[in-house]
């Protein structure tokens, strides 16, 4: 199963050498994500990049399109805490999400050092949201801050590096405070990022950012590692699929997967779920494909299993799509990752298409909240509590969410199944 029923996420807390990464105060066996959930990614100018949250939305789609989600993407640039809470009754509620992410703090944070007003003006307006969404019963991934970048925030004062991200990491431990006390999860940003980054720049040097150029706002391979956070919050287990062969006898697919055809060591499959592909060049921190060694993503979130039983030979070679590789009839019993192994692969293509769809609806609804529903507010502060002028702006809504619909169907309809071959031949 892509998830153990869909998403159970137990009462235990996930910890790295940089920090905790996850606090769960989700009953066991309670499921995060259901079948039709309404989520909502909710943030600041990060998220209004439309990267981690379009790779959220990729994921949901291709890689678990039988929970038939629809996601809607509320990034507005600048934002704070504070100001979310402004407008969430006016922009987000009316969308009647079911799942939230949030992902506030770095303007939060008013890039200096630590005092307890920012502390306490982040405090009061985290939990006016997480208070809310527990009002009208949505479930939340709360996000801390990620932070800045270690060379590239502040090349004149590169000390300042260090004083922000202490304040960042105490604006995270906040958002966990009121995230456990919620009985929300928690996905900790800053600490994963900063580990990552470390061990990145160790081996591609300072110039490869992984909070962006500008030290802040992260290019594809940072938005990579804050979409595994909070695929990982969400309770997503990996588990794209197992194809099995055996040389002996009838190849064999795991849910979401059929076996068309197998005949000598070659496999016909038809997959309906996909998994996630990557672009960019090795070391090219604006793809995706940088990143991969230092973050967990294909063993995690990733995992595309083909399992070879009864090899003669010490050694195979294993042809998928364009790419061959060789291997030991030890990992081939043991099972290799596909979609780790095999980069560019036959799902590259249509992945591909369906995150240009997504990009295209999640622009649009950027401008749909930040163009037209969040002024609302005005109007109505102007003429007053008014029934007429509430229906006439329901009608609005109505409108423009048919659109965003209609952009959901066309993303969740480009996921069709699409027919591979693999081969396995004796060396």
């Amino acid at each position: 199963m892509i998830m153990k029923n869909v998403a159970i996420f137990r009462r235990t807390a996930i910890t790295l050498a940089a920090g905790a990464l996850f606090i769960s105060s989700v009953q066991a066996g309670e499921l995060l994500l259901k079948k039709g959930d309404r989520l909502a990614v909710v943030g600041d100018s990060i998220t209004e990049q439309k990267q981690y949250s379009r790779f959220i939305e990729d994921y949901l789609l291709a890689c678990t399109p039988e929970l038939g989600l629809q996601i809607f993407q509320f990034g507005w640039s600048g934002e704070r805490a504070p100001g979310f809470a402004n407008r969430m009754d006016n922009d987000l509620v009316p969308w009647k999400p079911t799942v939230v992410t949030t992902a506030f703090g770095m303007n939060d944070g008013s890039y200096q050092a630590y005092n307890e007003g920012i502390g306490r003006n982040y405090e009061q307006g985290t939990r006016r949201i997480q208070d809310r969404m527990k009002e009208i019963g949505a479930r939340m991934v709360v996000g801390g801050p990620g932070p800045v970048d270690l060379d590239s925030w502040r090349r004149d004062k590169p000390e300042e590096d260090k004083v922000y991200n202490d304040n960042l990491a105490k604006l995270g431990a906040i958002a966990g405070k009121l995230a456990k006390e919620h009985g929300f999860v928690f996905a900790n940003l800053h600490p994963l990022m900063m580990k990552v980054m470390t061990e990145a720049k160790a081996a591609n040097g300072a110039a490869y950012h992984v909070c962006g150029g500008d030290g802040v706002h992260p290019a594809a391979n940072g938005h990579l590692v804050m979409a595994y956070t909070f695929l990982k919050a969400l309770g997503v287990d990996g588990d794209i699929g197992t194809i099995t062969l055996d040389m002996k006898a009838k190849a064999t697919a795991s849910e979401g997967h059929r076996v068309i055809a197998s005949q000598q060591g070659v496999i016909e499959v038809e997959s309906s779920r996909y998994p996630f592909c990557f672009s960019g060049a090795e070391k090219d921190p604006n793809g995706t494909r940088s990143i991969l060694p230092f973050l967990p993503f294909n063993d995690d979130l990733n995992r595309f299993m083909l399992v070879v039983k009864n090899l003669e030979s010490e050694q195979a070679e294993v042809t998928w799509g364009e790419g061959s590789k060789t291997f030991s009839r030890a990992q081939l019993e043991k099972g290799i990752n596909l979609a780790a192994e095999f980069l560019d692969n036959p799902f590259v293509e249509s992945f591909q298409r369906l995150d240009r769809i997504v990009q295209q609806k999640q622009q649009y609804e950027t401008n749909m909240i930040k163009r037209i529903v969040t002024n609302f507010r005005q109007i109505r502060n102007v003429v007053g509590e008014d029934e007429e002028l509430d229906r006439l702006l329901g009608g609005v809504y109505g409108k423009l969410a048919g659109k965003q619909e209609k952009y959901q169907q066309q993303a969740r309809a480009s996921v069709q199944p699409l027919r591979h071959k693999l081969s396995v031949r004796a060396k």
